[in-house]
């Protein structure tokens, strides 16, 4: 609570800063952010859809029509990736399946442009290697990372977005995990907050060898299945080496059509507090009834990441 207070003090001194002229002038000033949607639409399939063009989204803000100041489509836009990977005793058995798909992914989806970073996370969470587009770096990070016992699941989440916050264009975080969360320091909802906060697009890939295990952690599984939904990406169950690489492989089809639509608030600048809802439809497209469009749920006024 005392950080979140800090936050909104520190954006209303920096609003404040340059949104009043000197008292002679009757008017004022205020600088309005620009709010990036990153956003993937799925057919009937859960396949992909590209080609589709600003005049085909609408977004509301809090069921407030805006109009779309920016549209791009993937293929020019930097590619941030997170990739962290749960390395606590449950899921050591699975563990080098897992870093040989994650090196498929990362050949098959890093630019000279992009940048890749490795997180493992067990009692404590360690990066691994920074962000990078060194092919050779990545594979070398992958293939050390360490076994631990406990797993701080939601640490990973929030400090691999604090990490996301400071990069430029799209961010993602892929997150290979059994479910479970032991010590983590920050809550579920901490973890959310600042995933919202860096704008970052969560997915969720969760191992699980044996579905009927009495000691499942269904709750953590849940709570990354919503954690994906809220920032517009998506969770997949996987329990062979088959399974992981079509989970990967279907994270690559998704970034390579995602859709960026940004805009300005209409209703001007931001409040000290509070969630703005965000809501993306389509029009003028054929079969679109049956077209999912999934993208972060909203964003918080005061947040400290960039919008």
């Amino acid at each position: 609570m005392k950080r979140t207070t800090i936050l909104g003090l520190l954006l209303l001194a920096s609003l404040s800063a340059f949104a009043q002229e000197p008292e002679s002038s009757e008017t004022i000033h205020v600088k309005v952010k620009l709010v990036n949607v990153f956003t993937t639409v799925t057919d009937s399939h859960s396949a992909p859809v590209g080609g589709l063009n600003k005049e085909n989204f609408q977004i509301l803000e809090d069921g407030k029509p805006q109009t779309i100041a920016v549209f791009g489509r993937e293929s020019a836009i930097p590619l941030s990736i997170l990739l962290a990977v749960d390395t606590s005793l449950s899921t050591r058995k699975d563990l080098p399946l897992e870093l040989a798909s994650a090196k498929k992914f990362a050949h098959d989806m890093v630019r000279p442009v992009d940048g890749l970073s490795v997180y493992e996370f067990s009692e404590t969470v360690n990066e691994v290697t920074p962000f990078t587009s060194d092919l050779k770096a990545i594979d070398h990070a992958i293939a050390h990372l360490q076994v631990g016992a406990a797993t701080a699941l939601y640490d990973a989440i929030y400090l691999g977005s604090q990490a996301l916050a400071l990069r430029q264009g799209r961010k993602v975080m892929v997150v290979i995990t059994d479910g479970g969360d032991t010590v983590s320091q920050m809550t579920y909802q901490d973890a959310v907050r600042r995933a919202q906060e860096a704008e970052a697009v969560i997915y969720s890939i969760i191992v699980v060898p044996v579905e009927a295990n009495a000691g499942r952690d269904t709750g953590g599984e849940h709570a990354l299945i919503q954690l994906s939904e809220d920032t517009g990406g998506r969770h997949f169950y996987a329990s062979s080496s088959e399974q992981i690489d079509q989970a990967f492989q279907k994270i690559s089809e998704e970034l390579r059509t995602q859709y960026l639509l940004a805009y300005y608030p209409s209703g001007g600048g931001f409040s000290e507090s509070g969630f703005r809802q965000i809501d993306v439809k389509l029009s003028g497209v054929a079969d679109g009834a049956s077209y999912k469009v999934r993208h972060r749920t909203g964003y918080y006024a005061s947040g400290s990441g960039n919008r």
